[in-house]
């Protein structure tokens, strides 16, 4: 009886401490994340460079354990690779389609892990990684940035068509302004053309007219 009477209190004090186990545990996981931002999408333009931004912020000192890596995976999908690789001096790729291509551009020790892709092309476009980790801080969240490579000069689909939308009912209004433009000018002149004067302004007319002409042939002054 005596040892059945142990087991159980010892089962329950166990049951007691598990719940403060996880949340000790849970407790030091969170003091020992990292918390990381980046920008979830980029515009870029063919063959111009384009900054990848990343940050972070550690609770631990920077060191040179601190390691920085960047991965990717095309829009149309497939398995992600590493594209760039940072442990106290950068590591670019050397294979793959960012071969050369891409650019340390952060400093680590202002919590900045941002690269720079030269001539970004049309098959860039993809889902970026940025996974920062600095001994012991190792627990983090992994944001994401979506590279979205267009050609300069060139309008989106949604724009195209709104002009297509827009443009001929902006070009009636403005050939229906016109129309009545010309149909308004066109009725003044007619009022002009039919107005008619009476008696009395006929000859107060006729009257000015003789006197310009003998100021012109006598100079002699109208009263």
């Amino acid at each position: 009886m005596r040892r059945r009477g142990a087991a159980g209190a010892g089962g329950r004090l166990l049951l007691l401490l598990l719940p403060r186990g996880a949340l000790l545990l849970l407790g030091v996981c969170n003091a020992l994340s990292l918390e990381i931002k980046a920008s979830p999408k980029v515009r870029a333009f063919v063959g111009e460079q384009v900054l990848l931004k990343c940050s972070f912020k550690s609770s631990s000192p920077i060191t040179e354990n601190l390691l920085v890596d960047w991965t990717y995976r095309p829009l149309t999908g497939g398995p992600m690779e590493r594209v760039f690789h940072y442990q106290s001096i950068p590591y670019p790729t050397a294979a793959g389609r960012f071969k050369d291509r891409i650019s340390w551009a952060g400093n680590v020790a202002n919590g900045d892990a941002s690269i720079a892709v030269q001539s970004p092309e049309l098959s860039d476009n993809g889902t970026f990684i940025c996974s920062v980790k600095n001994p012991p801080d190792v627990y983090h969240n992994l944001p994401q940035t979506v590279l979205l490579v267009t050609e300069r000069g060139k309008l989106s689909s949604a724009a195209l068509l709104s002009i297509l939308v827009f443009a001929p009912s902006i070009l009636v209004v403005v050939l229906l302004l016109v129309r009545m433009g010309r149909k308004f000018r066109a009725v003044k002149e007619k009022g002009k053309c039919g107005y008619k004067k009476s008696s009395i302004e006929v000859s107060d007319d006729r009257m000015c007219c003789m006197c310009e002409l003998c100021v012109l042939h006598f100079g002699v002054k109208s009263p």
